[in-house]
């Protein structure tokens, strides 16, 4: 009961509280399925768009970010967060948000997703 309140409030709630939503359906059956549909989907484009933010922010702040987004049953991502907010970060933010990604899980809507980036030094 207490998870579907919160996921109902999903844009309310902090990021942490977000990212730890959204690894607990990724850990489920259906959201490892979707989670390989997404990555089989946009790896190569977000491969791209990571270097095109690296490349563009200069001399680039490589720390490791995470992404949080709610997925609608359209694959349009909303409510888009990235933590720590680097130059880099809210770039690849701001090109994951233009992405359609597959049509996620029916339950919960918006589907809660969050991905984490790292890069080389």
């Amino acid at each position: 009961m207490l998870l579907a309140l919160a996921l109902a409030l999903a844009t309310d709630l902090g990021f942490d509280q977000r990212m730890h939503i959204a690894k607990a359906l990724e850990a489920k059956p259906d959201g490892k399925a979707w989670q390989g549909a997404m990555w089989d989907h946009f790896g190569n484009p977000a491969t791209d768009a990571l270097r095109d933010c690296i490349a563009s922010n200069a001399p680039a702040d490589k720390r490791p970010f995470t992404l949080v987004a709610n997925v609608g049953s359209d694959g349009r991502s909303t409510d888009v967060v990235v933590s720590p907010a680097t130059p880099v970060a809210s770039c690849f933010a701001g090109q994951f948000a233009t992405w359609t990604l597959p049509t996620p899980p029916k339950s919960p809507a918006p589907y809660p997703i969050e991905v984490d980036v790292s890069m080389d030094k």
